[in-house]
């Protein structure tokens, strides 16, 4: 990402819902969700919702590239009960991503063990004796000769990981800076959006859930 200049969108956030515990947005594509290193990244996510929510925690991250619903916590006992449930893998995350080429099967499993590729950061890799444990699920939507429309059901919540593991099947997600290569990577912006989240609330312990729609 040599050259990066970080040009956040000026959109304001989209709030999907918000009551007495729990926040819940559509992060745009390009915009950080915490500040970055260095005063020209302190524009984010959560630096905007503190104006009109001046009590909201961070709970999870999405990728600066990466759009979608993101849950915020507004009180600390919201924050622990949410961070536990995706520490614990009790959330339901669903994304849609543009691939390249033709993804055969319909539906199958990307299971390869992750870690930092440190002197190449923030790049994850493959990693079988080191790496942390890391699963994807994929469901083919529709696809064609050139690309494939797939929903991605992380099974683990690792640091790039759905973008590692498509491109690791040889399907890189198209736009993608990191690790995509050629065609793949010449797009506007990363295809990879969050659709849909499910989690329980804090208060009722009721599972509710939350979509956004796929701007592309």
């Amino acid at each position: 990402m040599t050259g990066f200049v970080y040009a956040p969108p000026a959109d304001p956030p989209v709030v999907i819902h918000a009551d007495d515990q729990v926040l819940v947005v559509d992060k745009q594509a390009g915009l950080l969700s915490v500040p970055g290193r260095g005063e020209d990244r302190a524009d984010c996510l959560i630096a905007r919702l503190r104006v009109g929510f001046p009590t909201v925690l961070l709970v999870h991250r999405l990728d600066l590239d990466t759009s979608g619903v993101m849950v915020f916590a507004l009180t600390p006992h919201a924050q622990r009960h949410l961070s536990r449930q995706f520490e614990e893998r009790r959330t339901r995350k669903v994304y849609v991503a543009r691939v390249a080429g033709r993804l055969q099967p319909d539906t199958g499993r990307v299971d390869l063990p992750l870690i930092v590729d440190w002197p190449n950061r923030p790049r994850q890799k493959v990693d079988h004796v080191e790496g942390r444990a890391a699963q994807t699920d994929w469901r083919v939507v529709r696809a064609s000769e050139y690309e494939t429309r797939v929903r991605l059901m992380p099974v683990t919540g690792r640091s790039h990981q759905l973008r590692v593991h498509m491109a690791e099947t040889g399907h890189p997600i198209l736009g993608d800076p990191l690790y995509a290569t050629g065609a793949a990577a010449d797009h506007p912006r990363l295809m990879l959006h969050a659709e849909s989240l499910r989690f329980r609330h804090p208060d009722s312990e009721v599972q509710i859930g939350f979509s956004a729609p796929v701007p592309f």
